[in-house]
């Protein structure tokens, strides 16, 4: 009886939200925080909630990404990405993730990161997965399987990677057959044209994210000629057709200037882009260099960047590295992601190549719950500098010792070289940045929860 009033709850919740999303005044967006205030959660989001009202009341910059998505998206992705993220996944899927937790011991991760090809027909030096056997595939019912396996613990948000996504022949029919749930697929943006947009309208729960690394002479110099000029005309076709769509940058020391400059956000936003993704190069895959690196000052300069362009640009940002004390660390190993390549192998995260366990041989509760998947989340708590996260290439040495734990394995040839032919060259990378990081710390991160904590056991 409770359990049906709970459902009930949350219908009505829904349908009710539904209604007012093709309005998007602030006083719209007000009415639908207290809705979703509603739908019983941790209080974690409650309190999240409550601040992003506050956001809407301050006339925030940040606020302009909900508005965005109920005033300019098509009403079939409005709609899907109301019901599928913001209701199944962040509220409703808490409760059944705490459920999950509660049974086996341990919190299960917001999402997966699902690499189902590698095929591709770009080859473009420094790709994190260029080393992959390109023949690798997942079957539609091994993909299927997993992201079944991922509702069964309250995760309904999917990233989905590669290779190209978009090769994957069938790839539309598991969209539609998971319809309840949300997925970012990052593509190369080459194979978007207009009857790829119908299909994207039709199941509505897909946004692309297209890689980019600057303007056309960047991208061109790494993606191939002409390609930029793809990726702009499929912006233009997405847009026109109501679609939301990111854009995904990987930083390097080639193209700093170019993400600093907030004319090359102000472009982006006049072609539609809702949100930024930000990654820095790491020396993994195709041809690993370290000179391509951002150098220790180059990432904090992007970090104090993104500070700056949250407060100020209507487009929501979320950079990989940097954004440590916001999320409490590394997210790999399962706290918060994981990562299955088109192998099936099992790993900790997009950029650490080893694994111990198989979707073809092992649950992913059995693969999470793993001696590996534990330590990794072990070690994560270890670290009170949040600005530093990353096991790669903040604490190379964690990264080495994990490596070399029993039964774990490279998941390609030439995975294990960032351990161990450039192990220096990562070693000398985490004293500089190391440097700078530790008296950013000190300086603007005094009150963070970590400190105080550290300060509690002292």
């Amino acid at each position: 009886m409770i359990q049906t009033l709970k459902n009930y709850t949350r219908e009505k919740v829904l349908s009710y939200l539904l209604a007012l999303a093709t309005n998007s005044s602030d006083e719209t967006l007000i009415k639908m925080t207290h809705l979703m205030e509603l739908i019983p959660k941790k209080v974690y989001y409650k309190d999240r909630i409550r601040w992003i009202r506050g956001l809407i009341r301050d006339k925030h910059p940040s606020i302009e990404f909900p508005r965005r998505i109920l005033r300019d998206l098509h009403p079939n992705q409005r709609d899907k990405w109301i019901s599928n993220l913001a209701i199944n996944h962040l509220l409703n899927g808490t409760n059944v993730r705490k459920e999950w937790a509660d049974r086996n011991g341990f919190y299960p991760p917001s999402t997966a990161v699902i690499s189902p090809t590698m095929r591709c027909n770009l080859t473009c030096y420094g790709c994190y997965a260029g080393d992959y056997e390109k023949s690798l595939e997942l079957s539609l019912d091994e993909l299927d399987s997993v992201l079944n396996q991922l509702k069964e613990m309250g995760i309904y948000f999917a990233v989905i990677s590669g290779g190209e996504p978009f090769y994957m022949k069938g790839i539309f029919d598991i969209f539609r057959k998971h319809g309840d749930m949300a997925f970012l697929v990052f593509t190369h943006g080459g194979l978007i044209d207009e009857q790829m947009v119908e299909q994207l309208t039709e199941v509505g729960n897909v946004m692309p994210a297209f890689s980019l690394e600057g303007y056309e002479k960047d991208t061109d110099e790494r993606r191939g000629a002409g390609h930029f000029k793809k990726v702009m005309r499929a912006m233009d076709l997405l847009r026109e057709g109501g679609l939301s769509f990111c854009g995904s940058f990987t930083h390097s020391r080639k193209n700093t200037d170019i993400i600093v400059d907030p004319g090359y956000i102000d472009m982006l936003l006049a072609k539609g882009v809702f949100a930024m993704w930000l990654f820095s190069y790491v020396p993994v895959g195709r041809r690993p260099d370290p000179a391509l690196m951002p150098t220790p000052e180059q990432r904090n300069l992007l970090r104090r960047t993104v500070i700056d362009y949250r407060a100020s640009k209507p487009m929501l940002f979320i950079d990989f590295w940097n954004d440590g004390p916001m999320i409490s660390g590394c997210l790999a190993g399962g706290r918060k992601y994981f990562h299955i390549n088109a192998n099936g192998d099992i790993e900790p995260c997009v950029f650490c190549h080893f694994a111990v366990d198989n979707i073809r041989r092992a649950s992913l509760r059995d693969a999470l719950a793993s001696p590996l998947f534990r330590k990794i989340r072990q070690v994560q708590g270890e670290h009170d500098n949040l600005l530093r996260p990353c096991m790669l290439i903040d604490h190379p040495d964690a990264g080495r010792e994990l490596f070399a734990s029993a039964g774990a394995y490279a998941t390609h040839e030439g995975a294990d070289e960032i351990f161990t032919g450039l192990a220096d060259c990562m070693d000398d990378y985490a004293r500089r940045y190391g440097e700078i990081a530790d008296e950013a710390w000190d300086a603007e991160f005094k009150d963070h929860p970590v400190n105080r904590g550290r300060a509690s056991r002292t």
